[in-house]
């Protein structure tokens, strides 16, 4: 590829990436997240869904026939960033435009949002699985694969059931081109902890039992994750901010309903 036609796809990478980045109009969000609440029940290591709003967010919503369409790991205090109001930058993600990134809980202010929790790993894994994350900050998407781009272009891409998660994997599985639960999915098999395995049944080989059988987990390429499969997943806990702090159904205030005229 000469380097004339090589800016030439990068300059029309940027402009669809533009496009699907920006807002899809959308009849309002099921059940916004309150950020307060979100911050005070995370953990590091915590992975956390959003369904985002932007064009590209439709096109994944279908494919995965989800409610998520982004995922972000929280890192907390070891991001080391803070944004223009001082505010700390404690989640990973991988942006289409921007590539991999440290954002705050302001960038999913209005969102709805679910936190799935890994179970199990110790304090030296949880740094590991956050340096992995951490070490990828700035690598970006390469936009000159406008290919990859455009088969977002249409919100719900007539394709068969069986290839539509096919279509999520993005780019050339270069690395450094990491986007949204891939990069998750690269961190979380780095420190060995099941999301989706494959699940094999071979013979446990015991002469006291020639029937019984025993599982192996076989790791599945991180370019087919998506951010349905942490909130599917048996190895995550489901963590909602409103009922962790505390809730309350007796405390609600409801609208008194109207009166039946000739009741």
């Amino acid at each position: 590829m000469t380097p004339l036609f090589a800016s030439l796809m990068r300059r029309l990478g940027e402009t669809l990436s533009r496009y699907l980045s920006r807002p899809h109009h959308r009849h309002g969000v099921a059940a916004p997240t309150d950020p307060r609440r979100l911050l005070a029940c995370l953990r590091p290591g915590d992975v956390l869904l959003v369904e985002g709003q932007t064009r590209i967010s439709v096109a994944i919503k279908y494919l995965t026939q989800s409610t998520w369409s982004h995922a972000a790991l929280y890192v907390g205090a070891a991001g080391g960033a803070v944004d223009g109001q001082g505010r700390p930058r404690c989640f990973v993600e991988a942006d289409l435009r921007e590539g991999v990134r440290l954002v705050g809980v302001a960038e999913y202010a209005g969102l709805h949002c679910r936190i799935c929790r890994p179970v199990g790993l110790d304090a030296a894994e949880i740094d590991a699985l956050i340096g992995y994350a951490l070490a990828r900050v700035g690598h970006r998407y390469d936009l000159k694969n406008v290919i990859d781009l455009a088969r977002y272009l249409l919100p719900t891409p007539p394709v068969p059931t069986g290839w539509r998660r096919r279509m999520l994997a993005l780019g050339s599985g270069d690395p450094t081109r990491a986007i949204c639960s891939t990069l998750i999915a690269q961190a979380f098999q780095a420190v060995h902890y099941p999301i989706l395995p494959i699940v094999e049944a071979v013979p446990a080989n015991d002469p006291l039992c020639p029937d019984c059988r025993r599982e192996i987990l076989h790791v599945r390429h991180h370019s087919l994750f998506a951010p349905r499969d942490f909130d599917v997943s048996p190895y995550f806990a489901v963590v909602k901010p409103t009922l962790d702090a505390g809730f309350d159904p007796h405390a609600l205030t409801w609208q008194p309903e109207p009166e039946t005229v000739g009741a």
